[in-house]
């Protein structure tokens, strides 16, 4: 049978990510609280294609996920990566995974629990040399922030609105989900629970008050919390508030190489 996805290209194009999104599929994630977790992720598998090469050959993808089912998990990313570069006779191999994550939280004074959800990301590339070759680790995280401004020039309260802080790593050896999610909620103004009681409430709302925070407080605050974190040698973090008083969103990103690597 004729192959034509393997048949030469003339027009002399590079193509640098050709592969499948939208993918849904079951994969494990490190959980520090409970050893695992199992959720369900979007993927997008690609690799690079060169120019003399007219189509890669998608089924493969496939196969390759197929392959190592019940076993995606951020520890074997590379192993995959590998074995799609292979399969593909590609130079460089991308894998992305957008998954929900939840976290158990208590609520601060009655104590009652439940599920709170994070989206995360991991995004890798694989390639024959250093360059082509990364993994970066993002979290967001739902939060409060209270305006300074407002509380400053009101009589009767200030307004606040939830936001969500975006926070993204290249790191040496490990850092967990929680520890970026940690970092988010202690640099804005609350952290947002699941489930609240009436004495709950009172509490995060005055919590707020007292620690009113704007966009650029809190990704500086981020900021220092991850310059301090072991490993981490790059970040991102961007603050989006959705305002209570504005048709618009206030914005803010900090991103920096912590030791010089690229």
């Amino acid at each position: 049978m004729r192959d034509i996805q393997s048949e030469t290209d003339h027009r002399n194009l590079e193509i640098q990510k050709v592969g499948v999104k939208g993918l849904r599929y079951p994969v494990v994630v490190q959980d520090r609280e409970n050893g695992s977790q199992h959720t369900v992720a979007e993927i997008q598998m690609s690799v690079h294609l060169p120019h003399s090469f007219r189509g890669t050959h998608m089924s493969r993808f496939l196969e390759v996920l197929n392959r190592h089912r019940g076993n995606i998990a951020s520890g074997n990313l590379n192993e995959i990566l590998g074995e799609m570069r292979s399969r593909l006779d590609a130079e460089v191999a991308h894998l992305e995974l957008e998954f929900p994550y939840f976290i158990e939280k208590q609520a601060p004074v009655s104590g009652a629990k439940g599920l709170q959800e994070y989206l995360c990301r991991f995004e890798g590339s694989l390639g024959e040399i250093e360059a082509d070759s990364d993994f970066v680790l993002v979290v967001r995280v739902p939060v409060t922030t209270l305006c300074p401004c407002s509380k400053e020039i009101s009589s009767h309260g200030a307004h606040n609105q939830r936001g969500i802080v975006s926070l993204s790593v290249r790191y040496d050896g490990f850092v967990w989900i929680e520890d970026l999610v940690d970092v988010a909620e202690k640099s804005a103004s609350c952290a947002l629970y699941p489930l609240l009681k009436r004495k709950d409430e009172k509490y995060v709302t005055e919590y707020a008050y007292n620690n009113p925070r704007f966009v650029e407080d809190v990704v500086r605050e981020c900021a220092l919390h991850l310059e301090a974190m072991e490993g981490v040698y790059w970040y991102r973090v961007e603050a989006e508030n959705y305002e209570s008083i504005h048709n618009h969103n206030a914005y803010a990103l900090i991103e920096k190489d912590t030791n010089g690597r690229s």
